[in-house]
């Protein structure tokens, strides 16, 4: 197990655009582990590479006890609508209300770089589209209706 350290918000690899990957290496497996231990870790439901400081196109998340790994995501449908507070590793002890769509469908690679599509709705959907934006250098608080709080203590963090 190894936990990497989460980058913050200011630090400029968190605005830089993400490059795709090309293929599997020992490398991205370790890659991905560790993401995993570190979004468990820091109580997260999801974790984008760049927030580990490493510019590819992917991420991890879980919302319901289900690891998924989303390697060069794209979000392919979206409906409906969800207004809540939304946090981030790389700002902690900060939230903010942020409208997403309710529903989404996103096409991506697994871990053994076979293309899958997962469908999300309600918290999924948000961290789907909260962990994507982060491989285009896209911060949640962009979209922040209002102004960031601090985070309550029973609001889990994305």
């Amino acid at each position: 197990m190894a936990i990497r350290t989460i980058r913050i918000m200011g630090d400029e690899i968190l605005e830089k655009k993400c490059r795709e990957v090309k293929e599997m290496t020992p490398r991205i497996q370790e890659l991905i582990r560790d993401m995993l231990d570190t979004m468990y870790e820091a109580g997260g439901v999801g974790l984008a590479a760049p927030q580990v400081g490493v510019l590819k196109r992917i991420v991890v998340i879980d919302t319901d006890g289900t690891a998924h790994v989303l390697i060069n995501p794209e979000i392919i449908e979206q409906s409906g609508s969800q207004t809540g507070q939304e946090g981030c590793l790389s700002l902690p002890g900060k939230c903010g209300m942020v409208t997403r769509p309710n529903k989404v469908r996103v096409r991506a690679f697994d871990e053994n770089m076979e293309p899958f599509e997962l469908e999300g709705e309600a918290l999924l959907a948000r961290a789907i589209c909260h962990e994507c934006e982060h491989l285009d250098g896209v911060m949640y608080v962009e979209h922040v209706e209002g102004d960031l709080m601090d985070v309550e203590s029973d609001l889990e963090e994305e």
